[in-house]
């Protein structure tokens, strides 16, 4: 399965990569069966994977043929990513597509692949991510078993049923080859800039609502 790279740099369509039903796609070209009353508006939002560099840990991993990315998969101009905190609640959040200084200084942007095309709307984008929020928890975030690119494989698989390139996530998958990784990563970059500006959002809206019903 190959994944087209994208040149942010530069404007034009994005190659057709699938057309499919709802929730299936596949890279192939179908359009010769489509009928002629076929909605022309559906499976045509594109599912992109912005991939960034933990740069400095990766200078440390390049020799063991791995690397530390974060992933935000992007969709009608929003980014949607999961990062850790201590909280019982979500550890989902939004950014502006490739804004890597939004997320904090450990992180840099690498490129952007297209995954596929959704026919879901914005509206169900949202629902779909506020579903997923109860796995995704901030106090659930694990570095091999359960970390950001674990759920971007998951909402990319909903959005157009394709996962992401395994090497993203190359690191949780050698995990058992290599255990000491998960002790030698640092905790800090676990909860990024954006993350924390939502948890501060979310404390205070809470703490008001406490208030006042006191």
């Amino acid at each position: 399965m190959s994944y087209q790279p994208i040149n942010n740099s530069q404007g034009g369509n994005q190659p057709n990569l699938c057309n499919f039903s709802f929730l299936n796609c596949f890279n192939q070209n179908t359009s010769s069966s489509h009928s002629e009353d076929e909605d022309p508006r559906m499976a045509q939002e594109p599912v992109i994977l912005n991939v960034y560099d933990m740069f400095w840990t990766n200078e440390y991993t390049s020799s063991l043929g791995i690397g530390v990315f974060h992933s935000g998969v992007e969709v009608y101009g929003i980014e949607y990513a999961y990062g850790g905190h201590p909280f019982p609640f979500s550890g989902t959040f939004e950014i502006v597509p490739r804004d890597a200084e939004n997320l904090g200084p450990q992180f840099k942007f690498k490129e952007s692949l297209h995954i596929g095309f959704t026919d879901f709307t914005d509206e169900d984008v949202k629902n779909i991510v506020e579903s997923m929020s109860s796995d995704y928890r901030g106090d659930k975030y694990h570095l091999i078993n359960r970390n950001c690119n674990h759920f971007c494989n998951e909402l990319s698989k909903v959005l157009c049923g394709r996962e992401i390139p395994s090497w993203v996530n190359r690191l949780a998958s050698m995990s058992n080859y290599l255990p000491f990784i998960e002790k030698w990563l640092p905790k800090e970059w676990l909860t990024p800039v954006a993350l924390e500006h939502s948890l501060e959002t979310s404390i205070s809206h809470d703490e008001t609502n406490d208030i006042q019903s006191s």
